[in-house]
């Protein structure tokens, strides 16, 4: 009598779950050494900054880089606070303008059967291929010197678009065409049937689109010190020489905390609307 033996699946037995664990922690282990890596730097007092081999921890923590970079950012022309206002206004309107874009844009081309669709679709896809600085001519030309120059490039990426899409795609067709059956329009359908159903893509989406906005300079757009956002503003205050590592160390820390922050908050709500979000037609 022959006897076939199943193989055992990677993480079927209790060395797989225990090896499985063991890559997880290293894998997170390595992503978080940047930031830890930062931090550290960030409160190292500056002889301690020029120490060879670097060292990865800190024997006098010290405010004082944080100290020095909010006094040079008080003593500047232009109230610190009106560059926080640039920054949170950038941000906060190409991350909405981004998700109602990407998402309607995204229900036309999933779910509405119309000439050129498909044409449509192959645009996208290739222009996932280009950068954004194929516009920077365009934008220099035109939007130059304007709160314009450093939001509306930025509202409508394919990335974005090409998420939404993919994820409205697996939408039943069922549930749309009930719903137009009890008198519901285009726009009723995809604002409160499809949206809550595809809420992983638009939190996701929300996550890269504030975390991109959060990092425009638009130093090459923006002259007038009354419109640039703070990231421009910390380069300027960090780019002084060996006189000020510290300052710098500490505003890479400072501008990587409000989209972390984001992340913290959102993750979870990803996480979960994933383990929840199976559609069967």
């Amino acid at each position: 009598m022959r006897i076939i033996k199943k193989r055992k699946k990677w993480g079927g037995s209790r060395g797989g779950d225990i090896a499985i664990f063991i890559l997880l922690v290293l894998i997170g282990l390595f992503m978080l050494f940047p930031i830890y890596l930062s931090v550290i730097q960030s409160i190292k007092p500056v002889e301690e900054l020029f120490v060879f081999p670097p060292k990865l921890y800190v024997q006098r923590p010290t405010s004082q880089n944080f100290e020095d970079m909010l006094k040079v950012a008080g003593s500047l022309d232009v109230p610190f606070s009106r560059y926080v206002f640039n920054s949170v206004f950038v941000s906060v309107v190409v991350t909405v303008a981004q998700l109602f874009l990407s998402s309607s844009a995204a229900y036309v081309l999933s779910k509405v059967k119309a000439p050129g669709v498909k044409a449509m679709n192959k645009v996208i896809e290739i222009a996932l291929l280009f950068t954004s600085s194929v516009t920077y001519i365009v934008q220099y030309i035109v939007m130059a010197g304007t709160y314009w120059a450093i939001t509306l490039p930025y509202i409508a990426t394919p990335m974005g678009l090409f998420l939404m899409k993919q994820f409205m795609g697996q939408i039943p067709e069922s549930m749309i065409e009930a719903a137009k059956l009890d008198g519901a329009s285009h726009l009723r359908v995809c604002w409160q049937i499809v949206m809550p159903n595809v809420k992983p893509a638009w939190l996701t989406l929300m996550i890269f689109a504030f975390q991109g906005a959060w990092q425009i300079t638009g130093y090459l757009f923006v002259y007038s010190e009354q419109l640039k956002p703070i990231p421009i503003v910390m380069q300027q205050i960090a780019a002084a020489g060996i006189a000020r590592q510290g300052v710098s160390s500490a505003t890479v820390v400072v501008l990587m905390l409000p989209p972390m922050i984001l992340f913290l908050i959102l993750q979870s709500n990803v996480v979960e609307t994933m383990a929840h979000s199976g559609l069967k037609d």
